[in-house]
């Protein structure tokens, strides 16, 4: 349960940083806010993504101390 929690947690703020470096118009159709000629930035979205990361990341090492 610890890999797949830091493994998603890991994922997630890959996801972060790629919302926070490429434009809507460039953003991978199988992600959320993808859209066509807008280039502006969806900082919301890093941020979510982000904070939920390091979440997970919290908690695998919190589970990793408790046994």
């Amino acid at each position: 349960m610890k890999l797949v929690l830091t493994a998603l947690g890991v994922i997630l703020l890959v996801i972060a940083a790629v919302y926070f470096l490429v434009p809507a118009d460039q953003l991978p159709g199988f992600l959320p806010g993808h859209e066509a000629g807008v280039m502006r930035l969806h900082v919301k979205h890093g941020i979510v993504s982000g904070v939920v990361g390091i979440v997970l990341i919290a908690i695998g090492a919190w589970m990793g101390r408790s046994k």
